[in-house]
């Protein structure tokens, strides 16, 4: 899959704002050129959420191991939860261990490489082995994200008060 097939996906799903970063929008230097996704269905970046899933494009500090700074390199991060994230990793995300998986290994679902121990998951360079896989991850992280947005927009309604 392809950065663009990702992201025609993820805006197929409702309420999915796609943020991408760059030069001259007051981000910082080292997002331009990645993409965030956030269950956003006002189309406003949620000031207490985190993305449920991003596209890097290159190593950030501390998380060079993926090496995506090769050409035509990326990786797609996404929130999968308990129950996934141990379905593919064989273990609950507390207990995810990365140093025995090759985090530049290209097509191969794995426990994100700094963020696996929250439940996040990682593909560098998704292509035909793991492009069904990637689309029902994403429906789940959707699905989790919008589930969240909808506990917390619950949360902040007025409570009804009854006259005495």
């Amino acid at each position: 899959m392809s950065i663009d097939e990702i992201i025609e996906f993820l805006n197929d799903l409702d309420g999915v704002l796609a943020l991408r970063p760059a030069r001259g929008d007051g981000s910082p230097e080292i997002s331009w050129g990645d993409t965030f996704f956030y269950y956003a269905p006002d189309g406003e970046v949620p000031k207490t959420a985190q993305p449920f899933a991003t596209i890097v494009t290159k190593d950030y500090p501390g998380d060079e191991r993926s090496r995506l700074n090769r050409p035509d390199t990326f990786r797609l991060n996404l929130f999968a939860g308990k129950d996934a994230f141990t379905s593919w990793t064989g273990q609950p995300p507390r207990d995810a261990t990365t140093s025995e998986v090759d985090p530049s290994m290209i097509d191969s679902v794995m426990a994100h490489p700094v963020y696996g121990t929250l439940g996040w998951l990682a593909v560098v360079n998704p292509g035909p082995r793991t492009e069904s896989a990637i689309r029902e991850l994403l429906r789940t992280a959707h699905h989790l994200a919008r589930s969240r947005y909808q506990r917390r927009a619950g949360s902040r309604r007025p409570v009804e008060h009854q006259d005495l």
